[in-house]
């Protein structure tokens, strides 16, 4: 008995499901051509129709367990969707609705940055990758950024860089860099003739002192002299001397030169020795004559 009522129950839904969809309307198709749309209305309904297909395989394309080809596959589908969803907004602007185009989404990498993927055509946008058809082989070199090389700067590089401000050329310019270093350059430059003027005084005195072997005094109170006074007054004391022993120095003998008693002496020699030479000529002319004379008498 509950079969049959099962039976009834299910022909009897069958039969109220075939009248409502009789009572419908029949289900219209997306035109194949967006330029075949007069309607703005119609152009805008059918762009909401793929705007839903295209989430729908979105969705589905994030599962990683797909498979390769069918990860393609709905990668192929979602691309096509989109350019035709491109061709009915295209024709929205051209039966004066917005343009949905100006505000479209654009494609990121696996970190989320937008990247530019040119249509080799150069009508609309490039090919692109959804969820894990990014992670499919050879895909994944796309979106990896290739290594920066770092070019090293040449020395004209290096130099084309280098102007006036570089060497602090326009550091017065402003104005502001002189009223700053202006007062502390006076004083600067006082104390220093200061120094100078104290210091010239303490070495008129400490030469006065040098001369005189008296201590030396300045002004009215005594002034003791600094370590570098002191080096700087030996240091022109030895100047001194090195002078003198140059003057001492300018004649310089190259051979030793004899004293009174040695000239004394030489003299002494020099008659002794012209005595001799002037005896033994004498002895010389009588031993001759005295020969001479001999012969003569022998003949």
């Amino acid at each position: 008995m509950a079969r049959n009522e099962e039976k009834a129950q299910s022909m009897l839904n069958r039969f109220i499901t075939m009248k409502e969809e009789e009572k419908k309307k029949p289900k219209e198709r997306r035109p194949y051509l967006a330029s075949e749309c007069r309607d703005l209305a119609e152009a805008d309904k059918w762009r909401q129709q793929i705007m839903r297909e295209i989430g729908r395989k979105v969705a589905e394309i994030q599962n990683e367990g797909l498979g390769e080809h069918r990860l393609r596959d709905l990668n192929d589908e979602i691309n096509k969707l989109i350019r035709e969803k491109t061709h009915w907004e295209r024709r929205i602007v051209e039966l004066g609705g917005p343009n949905y185009t100006r505000h479209s989404a654009k494609m990121t990498d696996l970190d989320g940055n937008i990247v530019d993927v040119p249509n080799p055509g150069g009508r609309g946008p490039g090919y692109r990758y959804f969820g894990a058809a990014k992670k499919l082989p050879g895909v994944r070199e796309l979106f990896e950024k290739p290594p920066e090389l770092r070019k090293r700067r040449t020395r004209y590089d290096i130099y084309k860089r280098i102007d006036a401000s570089y060497y602090g050329y326009r550091d017065e310019e402003d104005g502001i860099l002189e009223k700053l270093e202006g007062p502390a350059e006076e004083k600067m430059r006082a104390a220093a003739v200061a120094d100078w003027m104290e210091m010239e005084e303490i070495k008129k005195e400490a030469r006065r002192a040098v001369k005189s072997g008296e201590v030396a005094e300045v002004g009215l109170t005594s002034k003791i002299l600094f370590e570098e006074e002191e080096d700087v007054v030996e240091e022109e004391r030895k100047e001194r001397e090195r002078e003198e022993k140059e003057k001492e120095k300018e004649f310089v003998a190259h051979v030793p030169l004899p004293d009174e008693k040695e000239i004394e002496r030489m003299v002494l020699e020099k008659k002794k020795h012209e005595l001799l030479s002037k005896y033994t000529s004498e002895n010389l002319l009588e031993e001759q004559t005295d020969a001479k004379a001999m012969l003569n008498i022998h003949r």
